[in-house]
């Protein structure tokens, strides 16, 4: 499943970083938070404006820019 229109670009959110769906959530502090091992349960109980697409959303990205790919070209 693609979740990458949950992935929003804008210059006046968090300073043009890649965000879940224009909220002032950086793809980057998701990330961070799987990254510690927080289980997708723990952060959505204590994150409740996010979704669990969203985490997937974050990892579905960074895959991407792993690859050496940009959003642009898969989108």
């Amino acid at each position: 499943m693609n979740y990458l229109e949950r992935i929003t670009i804008n210059e006046q959110i968090c300073h043009g970083k890649p965000c879940i769906r224009n909220m002032r959530w950086p793809v980057e502090v998701i990330l961070d938070l799987v990254g510690s091992e927080m289980s997708f349960d723990d952060i959505l109980n204590d994150h409740p404006e996010l979704e669990k697409e969203d985490i997937l959303a974050s990892l579905q990205y960074a895959k991407i820019l792993a690859s050496g790919k940009s959003l642009k070209e898969v989108a």
